[in-house]
């Protein structure tokens, strides 16, 4: 596996793991982790595809910079690290905040996408205008990381307690990532400036990225879309996960929910995530 830095248009430096050969594949990282929980189901995938997984601007051992975590900047990131690959269009897969970045890119540079592979995530809008109070028990941390600094100030030197925390308490099996993992997680977060980048994050997913999305309600994504979220431990972000997705494509939509699973979906149930990625791509098993 090749691991090195692509430098995006505004010398943004983004961190990228790259392995296999074939048609281009991308996979895009949550929160609270890395490029790294891909490591399950890379090797399976480069088999057939030609993989990258970047961190995400904020994330991992890419750069911080103090603004651009709105998806638009994100998915421009995106964009940028398959150019210089030459490798569009690609396969495009994104959990929870990658996810988020994935609608976005498939919205703004829908000319360098082929499919879209979207894990555990409703559209922004739709789950900011459908918040009640079961829901907002379950996204708490959507809340708490809104704050101004007060996350910071309340995590620092904490980290190991907070993400510790969301690892088991997302998961339907609490020891599903496991301790190396962990580590290389709290390496990560306990970076200068790292948990304030994923704050960051959050902070424009409540502000100009509800304003993207909210702006972009009719527009649609062209190309087939596949969308899978785990069936136990948390909420689904919407009642009918493929109906809201179906009203934000042009193109067909499928997907199902994958048993035993919370949230970490990769590496909770990675052989369930590479058959249903294999088999959505008709690449040969």
């Amino acid at each position: 596996m090749i691991r090195s830095v692509v430098t995006t248009r505004d010398r943004v430096r983004i961190h990228y793991r790259r392995a296999g050969a074939g048609p281009p594949l991308v996979l895009l990282h949550g929160y609270p982790q890395t490029g790294h929980m891909w490591r399950k189901v890379m090797p399976a995938l480069a088999e057939r595809f030609t993989v990258v997984a970047p961190d995400l601007r904020g994330y991992g051992d890419s750069d911080r910079p103090p603004s651009g975590y709105d998806k638009r900047t994100m998915a421009g990131d995106v964009a940028d690290v398959i150019r210089a690959f030459g490798l569009g269009p690609v396969v495009l897969v994104g959990h929870d905040r990658g996810a988020r970045v994935a609608h976005r890119f498939a919205l703004d540079h829908g000319a360098l996408l082929t499919r879209l592979v979207l894990l555990d995530i409703a559209p922004t809008y739709d789950v900011f205008a459908s918040t009640d109070r079961a829901s907002a028990r379950v996204r708490w941390h959507w809340f708490f990381h809104q704050v101004p600094d007060l996350p910071e100030a309340l995590t620092a030197g904490r980290e190991d307690v907070y993400l510790r925390y969301l690892y088991k308490a997302w998961a339907y099996n609490p020891t599903a990532i496991e301790e190396e993992a962990v580590q290389e997680y709290l390496r990560c977060f306990r970076q200068a400036g790292a948990m304030r980048a994923a704050f960051d994050d959050y902070r424009a997913g409540a502000t100009l990225d509800l304003e993207h999305d909210g702006a972009d309600r009719d527009r649609k994504i062209a190309v087939p879309t596949l969308v899978l979220w785990g069936e136990s431990a948390r909420t689904a972000q919407a009642a009918d996960m493929l109906g809201v997705w179906r009203a934000r494509c042009a193109g067909p939509v499928e997907g199902h929910p994958i048993a035993d699973c919370g949230h970490f979906i990769p590496e909770e149930q990675p052989g369930a995530v590479v058959e249903a990625i294999v088999r959505f791509c008709g690449a040969t098993p």
